[in-house]
């Protein structure tokens, strides 16, 4: 599980890095990634709508796609917001599936270290 410091809280925050970060579109997720202040923590934030799935389905894509930003998290640079939006398609998908294209966005966006 993503420690508080990790995560994404305010609206303000989702909103300005979806519109001011860079965009990585993948088969079943888009990766928007912003640098922030240098000094704070990598944050990762969720996007998951109801076109992904029932309730038990969302929070299955949720949980797997929080499970693989916890294991990238050490190889994340600090400072950068991080906010994954689930396509449709991402309900089908296994783990490691979602692991694999999240760490194609964040190497794409050069913020892997």
């Amino acid at each position: 599980m993503l420690a508080s410091a990790n995560r994404i809280t305010h609206g303000g925050d989702y909103r300005a890095t979806v519109r001011r970060g860079s965009k990585h579109v993948g088969p079943n997720t888009v990766t928007y990634i912003r640098a922030s202040d240098s000094s704070s923590d990598a944050r990762f934030g969720f996007i998951v709508a109801k076109t992904v799935g029932v309730a038990v389905v969302r929070n299955r894509v949720r949980r797997r796609m929080k499970a693989a930003c916890y294991e990238l998290l050490p190889h994340v640079r600090p400072g950068v917001d991080v906010v994954v939006r689930a396509l449709p398609g991402a309900a089908s998908q296994p783990y490691r599936v979602l692991f694999d294209e999240l760490s194609r966005s964040l190497t794409k966006g050069s913020v892997l270290a």
